[in-house]
């Protein structure tokens, strides 16, 4: 595999310059390493510890300001795991940056596009296990919004394999640039059929939810780095076409974050009817559930940074869950490689 991949990176630097011969050649390196040990009592069978480093390598054609593309591989290795890499990933997509468009094409990093997702449709172990969309996603903003549209293709059907999408959309409105209300919004949905081959009683599912918060940002308005409060409504949609229609549970969301120096706290809490969301973080299954992240980022330094949270979970019934989390990052930023011309 990694043959294959060290020259694919090759016949695409060469032919890109041949071809292209212009602007700049760049590399980028980034690594993820982490420790998350879980402890939840009310999914026993959800308590466990993820441990490994991802690391990425990949080299990009910067044909003018506008356009790029970048070529490479995600690999991820879990701690005492044999053979070395579980699995890498390819990377390899086309990316256009305008002034007020962002456009990606083919599979690209999650990080920093869909990261800002509620864990109540998007769960956190996704960052370990699946680093890259495999689609499309766009992004118009200005001064006063941004709204951000995504396919992500997990599965093509085959005669045994499913045909399975995730898609969704999220935003946010500032109505004054300087000021601290916004409203935002989240909203995802996995497409789950069949195999190419029939099988009786097989239904098309469709499973997925959506937020919409108000939100007050104090920004430096106080003596704290940061402060945020949201609120609003959450609502999941489930059906298996053909059996029944959308089941819709409905309840209500708040968050709030606050940060000094290098401590900060993030609060979330939610109440209403339980929700079986496929990508969603498990506890939201629970009508009442509240998080407290406790986070120290002990370094950040240069281009490496470490960060420990402790987080508590509360649900009625049982005792506190709780979840150690220990992270280095690092993230050399693309550095040029060559300067090309006609």
């Amino acid at each position: 595999m990694f043959k294959k991949v060290y020259l694919f990176i090759t016949v695409f630097v060469i032919v890109s310059t041949a071809a292209l011969a212009q602007e700049t050649i760049d590399i980028h390196f980034n690594s993820l390493a982490f420790l998350d040990n879980r402890e939840y009592k009310p999914f026993v069978l959800r308590s466990r510890t993820y441990s490994g480093v991802r690391t990425e390598l990949d080299f990009g054609l910067n044909v003018d300001s506008l356009n790029h593309f970048v070529v490479g591989a995600n690999g991820i290795h879990e701690f005492g795991a044999q053979p070395y890499f579980l699995k890498v990933n390819p990377v390899a997509y086309y990316n256009f940056t305008g002034k007020s468009w962002l456009f990606f094409a083919g599979a690209f990093p999650r990080e920093g596009l869909l990261d800002d997702y509620p864990r109540a449709l998007l769960n956190d172990t996704l960052r370990y296990y699946r680093p890259n969309i495999e689609g499309l996603l766009a992004r118009v903003h200005n001064d006063h919004f941004i709204e951000t549209g995504w396919i992500d293709w997990v599965s093509r059907q085959t005669n045994v394999d499913r045909e399975q999408f995730l898609f969704g959309f999220s935003g946010k409105y500032k109505p004054a640039v300087n000021g601290m209300f916004y409203v935002s919004h989240y909203f995802m949905l996995e497409h789950d059929a069949g195999a190419a081959v029939a099988v009786p009683n097989d239904n098309i599912r469709d499973n997925g939810g959506g937020q919409i918060r108000l939100g007050l940002d104090f920004g430096h308005k106080t003596f704290l780095d940061s402060l945020s409060i949201e609120a609003g409504a959450m609502m999941s949609f489930e059906r298996v076409r053909g059996i029944d229609g959308f089941q819709k549970p409905a309840g209500f969301v708040a968050n709030a974050y606050f940060k000094y120096h290098t401590f900060a706290v993030f609060d979330e809490f939610y109440s209403g009817a339980g929700h079986h969301i496929a990508y969603g973080d498990a506890f939201y299954e629970k009508n009442t559930y509240n998080r407290t992240d406790i986070i120290w980022t002990p370094f950040l330094y240069n281009k490496i940074k470490g960060q420990f949270v402790l987080s508590l979970h509360q649900v009625p019934g049982a005792k506190m869950s709780n979840q150690e989390v220990f992270r280095v990052t690092v993230d050399l930023g693309r550095q040029v490689l060559a300067r090309l011309k006609n």
